[in-house]
């Protein structure tokens, strides 16, 4: 098959790599810096590397959890450039200790400062509450005499009863009040029963009000408590601002710390597949086949002490697919990733899902100013809408948007559609005049016009699904899909004539009506072939089930007038938005006499235009886009494509250039 149509994913390798212990850690941060090897087994390692590797991973994953920990305590995200990477992993680690540890003091600081105000905000709370409480001393709620003590405690409501009822016996006198729905209880009892008073109020849950120790009376401790509160908060807001600030400082530090600690935890997490014995060690894994020579020479570079080995697939092996398609193409692997991965060795349909895709997408919003919107929106808002702006797959997408304007700004001036019938209702410019292509002005403005070339492209795009699954079955030596797959296309080309010119009275092809009727014996000849085809595949279930394959010719042909649909959609929805806005505009002006009316009225106009535009080029480029995908997956690749393939995803050393840290406000 010619790669103009699909491709093939690129050929893989079994690279085996075997060293001395003492290399090995060498050998796999070479291939990681290089990138190209997926580790695919390995054999468990012996019990003393494996605690080795164990510790020392957990030592990373520590550090990243302590990285973090301190990022929490961003107000917001932060966007940060990373210089140069630490040279080793244990700087990285002595690094993200050191400001854990001045982090941690920071907190302790905070949080003691924290645990003073609410000290004292509940000494306030609680015993300001209490009946005749103003009149007391602080050693009065604490007294611990040689025959009597006094206690404060809190409960909820609940429990407050409880404990008046368990306690009765043993209390002097108690005084409660409510602190909101907290009940607080000063108690009067015998130092002996005091065992059993704080056993009862600690199993029903109560909290001890500590109240300091002295002879101050408490309304005067609570006057000069509130401006030591004061000084409190402002001592906290500092800490906490200070805190900040010292993070902030730190953030390059920060960032270019998790990227190391990542690509050492990434290794150290490869390590665990690696296999050992007493003397060696050995790691296998896939590579593409180009790849090879490099790879292997900077191995034997880095570690003199090595054997490298590598043999093609074995039957029943599985290697991981990696896409390769030129540069113009690249872009719709994402897209057919939606779908699903292609097997190795199975046909990669990228290249003709991308031309069409873009052809179905651009047609269905032909419009040369929805385009160049498309287009800015791509540019300068798509890096909003998802997590990692710096991603391969925003690009790529970013990539299949761009090229869908294209097409649509293509379209749109081949048409002459500017805002649907905007500069024709505004400015008196005819689309005839505007279209630089009167014969795809009269297609696409035109619904049945428009609906028979989308059932065209339906019957092109659908035949080729078909064709590539002919050629497919006689590869696989599948004769079932073979003779299916014949017998469709002798009835398509002999059955749609046969029938409209049968049924409808209308020639599709210039014969003499004798000819037509010989259409009939290929027609029946490939309905016999797709019954025989469904039974060789399915056996006795093919018998009833080659019924779908012909009636879900005209199904899925009839699927291909959304084309129509959606392009017609877009180009009447920008009308009808556009005699409205000027129906509102006229009825102000009317309304409002004067320049006013007529300033008022255009302003209004133009901000309704500006609003219903934007709202329907975001509609528009969600339907195009949903519409094309499902074309592409659901009538086109299920006839021939079968995916679950699994990604290549190679050890690599990641650096981000740009990263975003913190979390979300």
């Amino acid at each position: 098959m010619m790669p103009i149509f699909v491709s093939l994913p690129e050929a893989m390798v079994k690279l085996k790599v075997v060293t001395i212990k003492g290399s090995f850690e060498k050998a796999l941060s070479t291939l990681q810096g290089l990138g190209v090897l997926h580790i695919e087994e390995a054999k468990e390692l012996t019990p003393v590397e494996k605690e080795a590797i164990e510790d020392r991973r957990a030592q990373v994953r520590k550090a990243l959890a302590s990285v973090q920990d301190i990022l929490s305590f961003l107000p917001g995200e932060r966007e940060v450039f990373i210089g140069d990477v630490p040279p080793t992993v244990d700087e990285a680690l002595r690094g993200v200790e050191k400001l854990q540890n001045e982090i941690s003091r920071r907190l302790s600081d905070i949080q003691k400062t924290e645990q003073e105000i609410s000290r004292s905000g509940d000494l306030e709370r609680y015993l300001t509450v209490l009946p005749g409480s103003g009149g007391m001393s602080l050693r009065d709620f604490h007294y611990d005499g040689p025959y009597l003590f006094t206690a404060v405690y809190v409960f909820t409501e609940e429990a407050s009863r409880t404990f008046r009822e368990k306690s009765s016996a043993y209390i002097i006198d108690l005084v409660s009040a409510s602190a909101g729905n907290e009940a607080v209880v000063f108690v009067v009892a015998r130092k002996d029963d005091r065992k059993v008073l704080e056993d009862t109020a600690t199993a029903l849950g109560a909290a001890v009000i500590a109240v300091p120790e002295g002879d101050q009376a408490l309304a005067d401790f609570l006057g000069e408590e509130r401006k030591r509160q004061e000084d409190r908060e402002g001592r906290l807001a500092r800490l906490r601002s200070d805190l900040q600030a010292c993070i902030l400082e730190n953030l390059p530090d920060l960032a270019q710390h998790r990227e190391i600690l990542a690509a050492e935890y990434e290794r150290l997490s490869a390590l665990d597949w690696a296999s050992g014995t007493s003397y060696v060690t050995l790691m296998e894994g896939w590579i593409p086949k180009g790849d090879v020579e490099n790879a292997t020479s900077r191995l034997r570079e880095a570690v003199p002490y090595s054997f490298v080995d590598t043999r093609p697939p074995e039957r029943g092996e599985e290697p991981p697919t990696r896409l390769r398609n030129p540069k113009g193409v690249r872009p719709f692997e994402v897209v057919v990733k939606l779908f699903s991965i292609p097997r190795y060795g199975e046909w990669d349909p990228t290249p003709v899902v991308a031309y069409f895709f873009a052809f179905f997408f651009g047609i269905m919003l032909n419009d040369m100013v929805y385009a160049v919107g498309l287009l800015l929106l791509a540019r300068f808002f798509l890096d909003k809408l998802v997590d990692d702006p710096t991603s391969e797959g925003t690009r790529l997408f970013r990539n299949v948007l761009y090229i869908g304007g294209i097409v649509s700004l293509v379209f749109g001036i081949l048409s002459g559609t500017y805002l649907g019938d905007f500069l024709n209702r505004y400015f008196g410019i005819e689309l005839d005049t505007l279209a630089l292509s009167r014969a795809v002005q009269e297609k696409l403005s035109d619904p049945i016009s428009f609906i028979v070339l989308a059932l065209i492209i339906g019957l092109i795009h659908l035949n080729l699904a078909h064709m590539f699954g002919f050629i497919k079955g006689i590869r696989e030596k599948s004769w079932g899909i073979v003779l299916n797959k014949i017998g469709l296309f002798l009835l398509q080309i002999f059955g749609i004539p046969y029938l409209f010119h049968g049924m409808l009275q209308i020639d599709l092809i210039p014969v003499s009506p004798a000819l037509y009727g010989s259409f009939a014996y290929p027609m029946y000849g490939g309905l016999i072939l797709v019954i025989v085809g469904s039974v060789v595949q399915m056996g006795a279930l093919g018998g009833v089930f080659w019924l779908f394959d012909v009636t879900g010719i005209l199904g899925d042909v009839m699927s291909y007038s959304r084309l129509a649909g959606v392009g017609l959609a877009t180009f009447y929805l920008a009308s009808s938005f556009n005699l409205l806005a000027e129906w509102v505009s006229r009825g102000v002006s009317s309304a409002v006499p004067g320049i006013i009316g007529v300033a008022i009225g255009f302003i209004l106009g133009v901000a309704l235009l500006l609003i219903f535009h934007v709202f329907n080029l975001l509609l528009s480029v969600l339907a195009a886009f949903i519409h094309s995908l499902r074309l592409c997956f659901v009538e086109f690749l299920l006839k021939f494509f079968e995916g679950g393939g699994r990604e290549y995803d190679p050890l690599q050393l990641k650096h981000r250039k740009r990263v975003i840290l913190g979390k979300k406000s």
